[in-house]
C-alpha cells in the first residue's frame, strides 16, 4: 500500500480537526477527498506531509512515518497547497528550474510540452502574472516531476473551466503512467469525472467510502404512469423504490435491456432515466452542496 492512514487524529484544545481517519491508497489510482470548507480536507493532507503532527494514530508513505520520518516521506510526493506562496522575483522557469534542483531531479523535458498544453509562458516573471497563471506554474512543477504519489490540496482553484479539463487530463495521464494521485474537493462534478474511489469527510471524520466505477452503474429512474398500478412485479436490480400514485421513483444498477423490458410493461407517460452520481450521495452528509 503505497500510502496508509490508522486513526490519524488532530486535536487543537477541544476542537477536532481530523478524528480517527482510517485511508488506504494503493499504486495507480486517484482518490478524492470530498467535504465543504472545515470538514478535514486539508487537515489530513498536511498531516500526510509531515507539515502537523497528530495528537494520535500515524500515516505512512511507501513505508516511511509521514511525521517521524517525514523527509524520506516526502522524497515520494510531489505537492500543491491550496494557498500558493511563490517566489515572485523569479520567471516560471526560473522556479521550475530551483525546484528541479531543490530535489535534486533533473528538469523534466516535458516543461514546453506541458507549458503548451497549459497555454502559459513561462519565461514571464511570476510577478506580472495573474493567479491563474501563478496556479499553472505551481501545477506544472507537481507534474514535471513524474512522483509515486502527487497530492493536491483544492487544485482547481483560480482556474477557468477550460483549464481545469486540462488538469483533469493530466490527472488522468498521471495515473495511466501508474502514479497516485490523492486530491482534495468541494466540487463534485470533477471528482466524479476523474476519481477511482471518493472519501466524504464531515466534521474531520470519514463518513463515505464511495467505489466511482460501482456508483457509474447506478441510475436513478423517474416514471410517470397513465395510472397507478398497484401491484407489479420488480427486477431484481430495481432497489429504493417509492410510488406516489401514478410516480415511481428508484434507483437501478443492472443491464439497461432488462430495465427498457420492464417499463415497457407499464403504461407509461414520461420515464427519466439519468445517472446516479455523487449527489444523490454527498447530500446524504451534507445538506448543501
Amino acid at each position: 500500500m503505497l500510502l496508509r492512514t490508522e486513526q490519524l487524529t488532530k486535536r487543537y484544545g477541544a476542537t477536532t480537526a481530523l478524528d480517527q481517519l482510517n485511508l488506504d491508497v494503493k499504486a495507480g489510482e486517484i482518490v478524492g477527498i470530498l467535504g465543504p470548507n472545515g470538514s478535514g480536507k486539508s487537515t489530513a493532507l498536511r498531516l500526510l506531509l509531515g507539515f502537523l503532527r497528530p495528537t494520535s494514530g500515524r500515516a505512512a508513505i511507501n513505508g516511511h512515518d509521514c511525521w517521524h520520518d517525514s523527509i524520506h516521506a516526502r522524497r515520494f510526493v510531489s505537492y500543491l497547497p491550496g494557498e500558493l506562496r511563490l517566489y515572485e522575483n523569479m520567471t516560471g522557469t526560473q522556479l521550475i528550474d530551483f525546484l528541479s534542483d531543490m530535489r535534486r531531479h533533473p528538469l523534466s523535458a516535458r516543461v514546453h510540452e506541458l507549458a503548451n498544453q497549459f497555454d502559459i509562458d513561462i519565461t514571464r516573471p511570476l510577478a506580472q502574472m495573474s493567479s491563474g497563471m501563478k496556479r499553472k506554474i505551481a501545477l506544472m512543477q507537481v507534474l514535471l516531476p513524474e512522483t509515486p504519489l502527487v497530492i493536491l490540496d483544492e487544485p482547481t482553484n483560480t482556474l477557468d473551466p477550460s483549464m481545469r479539463d486540462q488538469l483533469l487530463a493530466q490527472l488522468a495521464e498521471a495515473r495511466n503512467r501508474g502514479q497516485t494521485v490523492l486530491f482534495s474537493s468541494h466540487v463534485l462534478t470533477e471528482v466524479e469525472q476523474v476519481c477511482d474511489r471518493v472519501a466524504i469527510l464531515r466534521q474531520g471524520k470519514l463518513v463515505h467510502w464511495q467505489e466511482m466505477s460501482k456508483l457509474r452503474e447506478l441510475r436513478r429512474v423517474r416514471v410517470r404512469l397513465q395510472e397507478a398500478v398497484k401491484a407489479f412485479a420488480t427486477p431484481v436490480h430495481v432497489r429504493e423504490l417509492v410510488q406516489r400514485e401514478r410516480d415511481l421513483e428508484f434507483e437501478y444498477s443492472g443491464p439497461l435491456p432488462e430495465l427498457l423490458r420492464w417499463l415497457a410493461e407499464l403504461p407509461i407517460v414520461d420515464v427519466k432515466i439519468e445517472p446516479m452520481g455523487l449527489a444523490n450521495i454527498y447530500q446524504q452528509y451534507h445538506r448543501a452542496i
